[in-house]
């Protein structure tokens, strides 16, 4: 039994992650438990000197089958780009300040919802923004339609 309970620990102790973009191996990679968005992209042979790391949050811990881009640009930033309003975000990449555009979103919620996804692992569903303190049945139904995962 004891055997088992090894290979169940080893399993969870590990995140699987996709590197693209700008980076010199892109490529998917395994990695340990609470490794960061930095050490995902040195994994992948880090970045030529041209490449901006900007849009992303190299010190965020990593979820299991996220997928990194390097050198993307950042939606906010791009200045004929999206309409924020028409915009579908997924609620295991956006940043905070992404967050912050989802109707009734500010500051406060956005950090609870980004730490609510850091300390579950992400999010395994979008019903999950309901355990958020600060996320009445009201507020999931305006982001509901907003986000994906």
């Amino acid at each position: 039994m004891a055997p088992l309970a090894t290979a169940t620990a080893t399993a969870t102790a590990k995140v699987t992650v996709h590197v693209t973009g700008k980076v010199r191996k892109p490529g998917v990679y395994l990695l340990p438990s609470g490794t960061r968005v930095a050490d995902a992209v040195k994994a992948a042979g880090g970045v030529p000197r041209h490449a901006a790391t900007g849009s992303l949050n190299l010190a965020r811990r990593l979820l299991d089958g996220e997928q990194i881009v390097v050198g993307a640009p950042q939606p906010s930033t791009v200045a004929a780009g999206p309409n924020p309003a028409e915009t579908i975000l997924d609620l295991n990449a956006a940043t905070t300040d992404q967050l912050e555009q989802l109707p009734g979103v500010g500051e406060v919620l956005a950090a609870r919802i980004a730490e609510f996804r850091d300390s579950h692992g992400g999010f395994s569903s979008i019903e999950q923004l309901r355990e958020v303190s600060g996320i009445g049945p009201r507020k999931f139904e305006e982001i509901k339609p907003k986000v994906r995962l």
